[in-house]
């Protein structure tokens, strides 16, 4: 399976945090600040060599990219 490829300004579902994804590479805490099933917009993504970092609009903080999955569009 493919890990998915986040974009600035792509819509993406929060699904929910570990305390060992926010651990990994020392990422906000996502539990306290987002609401699980809710969708948020992409304003900076920030790649390393083994996760990537997301930062929303509206939101202070860099999350786990692992907690999140895309929107896909209605057909």
């Amino acid at each position: 399976m493919n890990s998915p490829t986040f974009r600035k300004g792509d819509q993406v579902v929060f699904r929910g945090q570990s305390d060992a994804q926010r651990r990994w590479g020392g990422n906000d805490d996502a539990s306290s600040l987002l609401t699980v099933n809710e969708v948020y917009v992409i304003r900076k993504v920030e790649l390393h060599s083994w996760h990537t970092k997301l930062e929303f609009e509206n939101v202070t903080g860099r999350f786990n990219s692992v907690c999140f999955r895309p929107v896909t569009p209605s057909l």
